[in-house]
Order: C-alpha cells, then structure tokens, then sequence
C-alpha cells in the first residue's frame, strides 16, 4: 500500500509494540492471565460483539467509559463502583450522570469470567480490552494490551467533576487535564479522534448555535450548513438531551473522517473545533485528516500510554468479584 510506505512499521500492531516494549518491564504483562484464564479475550471478544449487534452506539459508550475511568485517578474500575456507605461514586458525576453507558456489558463479561476463572480477572482489564474490541470491530486499529491492573477500593465523585476534560473548556485547560496524568499535546489531538463514533447531547453543543459567548450570535467558527441542521434538530427552546452524531460523515465507522470534519469546520463539540485554533494541534489535525494510517497509529499508541495511567499492580487494589462494588 502506497500510504503504508511512508511510515516506518508496517503494521499497527508491530509499530506500537517497537514504540512501548519496555512497558513489559513492569508488573503488566500482555500474557498476564494466559495460564490463569486462557478464556479471556474470546469471553471479552464475543460479549462485546453481542452487545454491538443489539447497539450500535454501545462502541463509542466502553470507550468513552475507559477513558472516564483511566482519567480520574488513573485506570481502576472506579467509574464502575455504585455508591457506597463511605464514598460516593463517580457514575452520578456532572460528566457521567444520565450520559455514561455500558455498564451492564462489563457486568455480563465479569460474570461470565467469574464462572470461567473466579476472582482472577480485574474489572479494570475487562474494561481495558472491552475498549479495544469495540475500536477493532468498528473499523479502527488493533494494539495489543498490557494487562494485571488490579481494582481500586474506592471512587470519587468529586475527582471525577474536577479531572474530566469538559466540552466547555478551552483547549489549554484541557491540555492541562491531559499534562497531569502524563499525556501530552498530540494525545489531546488523537484521543479526540474517538469522536470518529458516538453521539452526543443537544446541551453539549447548544450554546454554539443559538447564543455563543453570550454574543446573541451562532458561533462563527461553526459550517453554516451544518449550523442549520443543528438547530433544527436542537431548537433553543427544545430538548437538550436530544442527540446527534459527533461525526455525521461515518456514524458508526471508526475512521478519520473526524479530522477531516474538523478542517471543514464541522467539529460538533467547541473543545473538537478548538483543536484548529492552535497551530501546534491544527498541524496534526491536517496530518490526520490526510493519512488514515498516520492516525491508526497514533491513536494505538495513545491508548496504550490511557491505558497505563495510574495503574494499580501487586498487593494494591483487589479483583473484585462484582464490578459494581468492592469485595
């Protein structure tokens, strides 16, 4: 393939294996459950196609739902737990509340592998390779998965309205969020390309069409074409819980028509659009937008880097036995 030329690795796989090998020197291990639980990746693999048939929307949810956890005090099932006693969970959180979705396909994975290998597997890693199955089956790159991350006690409401990158924020605060769980500026630009799938609500975008900036007017940034069918379908006096796909070029299709979106100012969320107001970001974008591979690559490599974000290995954390709740 002409395109495949330009880059150094062949493929996805061998590529973000060269960039993230001395990963393997740690406590994760990508044959971590090889002996103690052969049927993990075909328990994972046929629940998550199982649940794609019946939803199409369910890819964009485990997704969204692995970042929400890895964001919020690093990759430890927190955004899984239901409120406790002692706690009050992340699932009714600002970002979460009456949005988050998928919960019962990790519930159906854990209980299937807790019949096939008890208290073996951590929900974290279901979640994990739940993310990465549902990018595999909706057209999107494959990366193999560091696994042995253990379950945290406890989850916060609190950290999770405060560590979440909102659609709201200018890019630097979100650049910012990304900074201090070790991601950078380029992981701001490819981990947005999720939005490749997915939807999302009137609220989250309304300001743009009708009253931006308090300005009385749509925002000017926003395709005036794209602008009329937003406001048919959120009218300013209408549900603001409507929703409407993040990438209307290819709904269901992990692809890079996203970016491409982007270069036609098109970018449904102000924090997508944003990512054209600075040169640095703007560069990649265009990067992207014209080399599918380039992107494929880079989002693998970033997932990898999510998914490794506060991990907890050894002694620490637990496996729970319902993901819902701590043992």
């Amino acid at each position: 393939m002409a395109s495949r030329s330009m880059f150094p690795c062949l493929t996805v796989f061998f590529c973000v294996i060269s960039i993230l090998a001395p990963l393997t020197a740690g406590q994760l291990d990508y044959s971590y459950y090889e002996r103690a639980c052969p049927s993990l990746p075909r328990i994972v693999r046929w629940n998550v196609w199982a649940a794609l048939r019946d939803d199409s929307r369910i890819a964009a949810s485990l997704l969204r739902l692995h970042f929400h956890d890895c964001f919020v005090n690093g990759c430890d099932g927190s955004v899984l737990l239901d409120d406790m006693n002692d706690f009050k969970g992340e699932k009714n959180a600002a970002p979460n509340r009456n949005s988050a979705r998928g919960y019962e396909v990790i519930d159906i994975i854990k209980a299937d592998l807790e019949r096939a290998c008890p208290s073996t597997v951590s929900c974290v890693d279901i979640l994990t390779l739940a993310a990465r199955e549902v990018v595999v089956m909706s057209g999107g790159p494959f990366w193999p998965v560091l696994l042995g991350r253990r379950d945290g006690l406890t989850a916060s409401e609190k950290a999770a309205n405060e560590q979440l990158p909102s659609p709201f924020e200018p890019l630097d605060k979100i650049a910012a969020k990304f900074t201090d769980k070790g991601l950078d500026l380029k992981d701001v630009v490819v981990l947005s390309g999720a939005h490749t799938i997915g939807f999302a609500q009137c609220f989250t975008f309304k300001r743009r069409l009708f009253n931006y900036q308090d300005s009385g007017k749509p925002d000017p940034n926003l395709d005036s074409s794209m602008l009329s069918n937003l406001q048919s379908t959120c009218p300013e006096d209408g549900s603001n819980t409507k929703i409407t796909p993040l990438d209307i070029q290819s709904v269901n299709r992990f692809d890079n028509a996203y970016y491409r979106n982007l270069m036609n100012n098109s970018g449904l969320l102000e924090s997508d659009q944003a990512l054209m107001s600075n040169s640095q970001t703007a560069d990649i974008v265009k990067s992207y937008s014209l080399y599918p591979y380039l992107f494929y690559r880079d989002f693998a490599a970033s997932m990898v880097k999510l998914g490794n974000v506060g991990v907890l290995t050894g002694q620490t954390g637990q496996i729970r036995k319902v993901c819902g709740s701590v043992n």
